[in-house]
C-alpha cells in the first residue's frame, strides 16, 4: 500500500550548519558588547541611547561572526592536504608577483632618475647638498666666531656645528638683548602695555614714524620694579631716557661692531647632518633680534640729534644680514629679508626728517646695492632640491621617521599634513618601493624649475606674479600620486616669490629715494622726474622688479613725492597702500596691516604740518 506523502508543513526543517554557527557566534558577540558597554563611562543608559546602541551592536555582532566563520572555514579548507598544497603554490606565486613587481619598479625609478640627473648635470644643474654649503673660512676672519657672536649658538652647537647634549648650560647669550623684564611680565597689559612689552617702532611701509614715549614710558615704569636699567632721576625727552635704558647693552654692541668688521661669515651648522631637516639654525634669531635692537637704538639716536652713531648703528644691522647671505636654506633669505625691513625704518625716518648727510646717503646706498635677493632666489631655489634629496634617502632608509616627515607639512599645510596622517597614505609610504622615492626627485626637480626663470628673471631683474599665481594653482591641483609626495613639499615657494620680489622692491624704493634726497640736499628740491638722478645720484636707476617697467614717481603739493611698485596685483593703483582692515593704523604690529597683495608698494613721507 502506497504511502502518502507527508505534508510540507509537517516537516522538520533543520538550518545548515554554517548559518547556526553564525548565528551564535553573533549572538554571542551581541550579548558580550551589551555587557562590556555596561563598563564604559560613556555607555548607553536612556531608552534612545539604548536604541541606537543595540542597532549598532547587531551590525558589529554580524560583521564580527562573518569574520570569524570566514576564518574557520578558510582553516578547515587549508587542513586537506591537496587544498594546502595549492595554498602554497599560489602564495608562491603571489610573493613572487611581489618581488618582481618591487624589483622592476625600483629598476624603472632608479633608471629613471639616473637619467633625468645626468641630462640636468649636462645643463648645469647640482643635485648633491654638499655643493651649496658656503666654503670655509679661516677663524681668524670669521663674524660667526667672534665671541659675542658665537655666544648666541653655543649652548647649541661647537665650534665644528655639532650638537651639544646635553645644552652648555653655562653660555650666557649675549645677543638675547631683552627689554623686558620676567618678573614684571604678567604687569605689562594692567599698565598699559602689550603682553610683550611696548612695540611702538613706527611702520614705514604705512609711512607712520616711531613714537618713543611708550618707551619711555615703561622704561620709566620698569625702574619702579626693578633696576635692571638705567633711568634718570627725572623725565628727559623720550629719545634721551630711551637711549640712557638701552646704554646697558653698550659693551655688547661694541663688541658686536668689532666683530662686524671681520671680512668673513660663516656659521658652524652641521650640514652633513644625516636628517637634514634636524640641521640647527639658532642663530637666525638672534640676528634678527639684533637688528631689532639696533632699530630701536637708531631711531632714538636720530631724534636725539646723534646722527653718526644712528648711522653706524644701520650699518652694523646691514651687516647682521649680509651674515648669513651664503646660507642655503630659505629660512635664512627669509630672516635677512625681515632683517632688511627692520632696518629700512631708521634708514626712511632720517630721510623723512632730512638727517642723513650726501656722504652717509652715498654710503648708504652703496651698502643697499650688494643687495641682490633675485640671485638669492635661485641660489635658494636650487638648493632646495639637493636638501630635500637627503631628506628622502634619510626616509626611505628607516620608514619609519614617517611622522618627522608628516611634521614638515604641518608647518606649510596643515590640510597635507592631515592627509598624510590618514592611514592609507601611511600604508603606502611604508610599502612604496625604493623606486618610487627616487621618481619623487625627478617631481621635485620639474617642480622647482617651474619657480624658476619663468618666475625671477635674474638677467633682467623681474618677477612675474601671474607665473607665480599659475604655478600656485597647478600645485594646488597637483595628484596625490604615490610620485608627488615630496613634491607637495614646494607648495609654500609662492609666498617665497612674493617675499623675494617685495625685498628687492624695498631695495629699489630706497636707493631711489636716497637719490632723491641726494638731488633735493644739492638743487633745493625734489626732480620733476627720475631721469634727473642719473647718472650723478645713481648710475643706474632701479626699475619695477614687477613688470620691468619704471617706478611710478610724482611730487606731492607739501614738498614731498610718492615713489612706487605696482606690486603684487600688477595694477597701477595711484599709489594707494591697502590694508587687511579698513582704515587699521595699528601701530602694534610692523607689517600685519598692510595686505602686500593688493594695492601698490609704496615710499613715502608723512605730510608736512
Amino acid at each position: 500500500m502506497d504511502e502518502q506523502p507527508k505534508s510540507i508543513w509537517k516537516r522538520s526543517r533543520r538550518l545548515p550548519h554554517w548559518l547556526r554557527a553564525w548565528l551564535w557566534v553573533s549572538g554571542a558577540t551581541f550579548l558580550a558588547l551589551i555587557v562590556i558597554s555596561q563598563f564604559l563611562p560613556g555607555g548607553p543608559r536612556h531608552a534612545l541611547e539604548w536604541l541606537v546602541a543595540l542597532a549598532l551592536f547587531m551590525g558589529a555582532s554580524g560583521v564580527i561572526a562573518a569574520i570569524f566563520m570566514a576564518i574557520w572555514r578558510f582553516l578547515r579548507w587549508l587542513c586537506c592536504g591537496r587544498n594546502f598544497k595549492r595554498f602554497l603554490f599560489i602564495l608562491a606565486c603571489f610573493t613572487t608577483l611581489i618581488a618582481l613587481f618591487y624589483a622592476e619598479e625600483d629598476w624603472r625609478g632608479g633608471h629613471a632618475w639616473n637619467q633625468f640627473k645626468s641630462e640636468q648635470e649636462a645643463k648645469g644643474e647640482k643635485f648633491d647638498f654638499k655643493d651649496f654649503v658656503p666654503t670655509p673660512v679661516p677663524d681668524d676672519q670669521n663674524f660667526a666666531l667672534a665671541p659675542v657672536v658665537a655666544s648666541s649658538y653655543a649652548a647649541m652647537l661647537d665650534k665644528s656645528g655639532h650638537e651639544i647634549k646635553p645644552r652648555n648650560t653655562n653660555v650666557v647669550n649675549r645677543l638675547q638683548f631683552n627689554l623686558v623684564n620676567e618678573v614684571t611680565k604678567h604687569d605689562l597689559v594692567n599698565n598699559g602695555f602689550g603682553s610683550d612689552g611696548p612695540t611702538n617702532r613706527g611702520n614705514w611701509f604705512l609711512a607712520q614714524k616711531a613714537d618713543l614715549r611708550e618707551w619711555q614710558n615703561y622704561f620709566r615704569w620698569l625702574a619702579t620694579k626693578t633696576n635692571e636699567f638705567p633711568v634718570s632721576p627725572q623725565p628727559q625727552s623720550p629719545a634721551e631716557d630711551l637711549l640712557l635704558a638701552l646704554s646697558k647693552f653698550d659693551p655688547v654692541v661694541g663688541e658686536l661692531r668689532a666683530a662686524a668688521s671681520l671680512p668673513a661669515s660663516r656659521f658652524p651648522l652641521e650640514y652633513d647632518k644625516a636628517d637634514p631637516a634636524a640641521i640647527l639654525l639658532p642663530h637666525l634669531a638672534a640676528m634678527k633680534r639684533s637688528a631689532l635692537f639696533l632699530q630701536l637704538r637708531a631711531i632714538a639716536e636720530l631724534q636725539n640729534g646723534q646722527i653718526e652713531n644712528a648711522f653706524d648703528d644701520v650699518k652694523l644691522s646691514l651687516r647682521l644680514a649680509a651674515a648669513i647671505r651664503t646660507e642655503p636654506f630659505i629660512i635664512s633669505q627669509l630672516v635677512r629679508l625681515a632683517i632688511l625691513q627692520i632696518t629700512l625704518q631708521p634708514v626712511w625716518e632720517g630721510l623723512a626728517a632730512h638727517r642723513w648727510s650726501d656722504a652717509q646717503l652715498a654710503a648708504l646706498d652703496a651698502e643697499l646695492a650688494k643687495l641682490d635677493f633675485l640671485a638669492d632666489y635661485e641660489f635658494t631655489i636650487r638648493s632646495e632640491p639637493a636638501f630635500h634629496f637627503r631628506l628622502i634617502d634619510y626616509l626611505e632608509q628607516k620608514r619609519s621617521r614617517y611622522q618627522e616627515f608628516v611634521s614638515l607639512f604641518s608647518n606649510n599645510n596643515e590640510h597635507d599634513a592631515e592627509v598624510l596622517n590618514q592611514f592609507p597614505a601611511y600604508v603606502l609610504f611604508y610599502l612604496a618601493p625604493k623606486g618610487w622615492f627616487a621618481q619623487n626627485k625627478i617631481g621635485l626637480v620639474q617642480m622647482r624649475q617651474q619657480w624658476d626663470a619663468p618666475i625671477m628673471d635674474d638677467a633682467r631683474q623681474t618677477v612675474s606674479p601671474k607665473m607665480a599665481l599659475a604655478n600656485e594653482a597647478a600645485h594646488s591641483k597637483l595628484s596625490r600620486s604615490p610620485f608627488n609626495f615630496f613634491a607637495r613639499l614646494e607648495g609654500f615657494l609662492n609666498n617665497y616669490a612674493q617675499k623675494i620680489a617685495r625685498g628687492q622692491t624695498e631695495v629699489n624704493l630706497a636707493r631711489v629715494a636716497i637719490a632723491l634726497e641726494r638731488f633735493r640736499r644739492a638743487r633745493g628740491n625734489f626732480p620733476e622726474s627720475l631721469d634727473a638722478l642719473a647718472p650723478q645720484f645713481l648710475k643706474k636707476i632701479p626699475h619695477d622688479v614687477i613688470g620691468g617697467r619704471p617706478l611710478h614717481y610724482r611730487r606731492t603739493e607739501d614738498g614731498q613725492f610718492v615713489l612706487y611698485s605696482v606690486g603684487w596685483n600688477e595694477t597701477d593703483d595711484g599709489g594707494v597702500v591697502e590694508t587687511k582692515a579698513a582704515g587699521a593704523t595699528d601701530q602694534r604690529s610692523e607689517t600685519s596691516t598692510w595686505d602686500f597683495k593688493q594695492g601698490d608698494w609704496v615710499w613715502r613721507y608723512p605730510k608736512v604740518e
